[in-house]
């Protein structure tokens, strides 16, 4: 005999288990609608601050605001602003000592990451951070297929360069070669320390 109960879930179900059943479904979800990857950092990020396992945060973007309405008392709406200077990449901060830099970029694309998702004042500020010792990356989003990688600057860099006498952009296969591929879950959604871990552990035994 099979009882109904009003909460569709037997008596033993527990919120544990509740939870669980939450969080898979919340993971499959994610992956099914593709992310909007940019929150799906931010996230990461704050997770990763309120476990003290890093401070990372997104950079502020430099705008000068010309024109503000004001429709209601508690709120203001920006009608017109524009960039007071070319920024930089996304991301910044400190892990485990060391000063991390990067960018996110998303692509529809299947078969190749664009270079014009680039500009050149990144890619100079990238050289900077990678002179002075810094960890510098970049995290790329293949939102049809749901891959997302780590790939360090240094390689990107040097195909960008190099981009007048090759295609003008970087095959997936070159990243799948190079990079550290990220599996996105629930908590970090996008655990891309770990991809730092394992290429912090590849330049010391270089």
């Amino acid at each position: 005999m099979v009882f109904n109960y009003p909460n569709g879930h037997p008596s033993h179900y527990n919120e544990a288990s509740k939870q669980k059943m939450q969080e898979k479904d919340r993971s499959t979800n994610f992956a099914n609608r593709g992310m909007r990857f940019e929150e799906a950092i931010n996230q990461s990020n704050q997770y990763y601050r309120n476990h003290d396992i890093a401070v990372v945060h997104k950079k502020p973007i430099p705008l000068q605001i010309v024109k503000v309405d004001y429709p209601r008392r508690s709120a203001a709406v920006i009608r017109e602003a524009y960039f007071k200077e070319a920024s930089t990449t996304d991301y910044n901060g400190v892990y485990k000592g060391h000063y991390l830099d990067f960018e996110a970029k998303e692509t529809k694309n299947k078969t190749s990451f664009p270079f014009k998702n680039f500009h050149e004042h990144q890619i100079a500020h990238m050289e900077q951070c990678i002179k002075q010792k810094g960890i510098c990356f970049v995290l790329l989003w293949f939102s049809t297929l749901n891959r997302c990688f780590f790939l360090d600057s240094e390689l990107l860099i040097s195909y960008w360069r190099n981009q007048k006498n090759q295609k003008k952009s970087l095959p997936i296969a070159v990243i799948e070669k190079n990079a550290i591929e990220i599996y996105p879950k629930v908590a970090p959604r996008i655990p891309y320390l770990a991809a730092v871990d394992k290429h912090l552990q590849a330049k010391e035994k270089t």
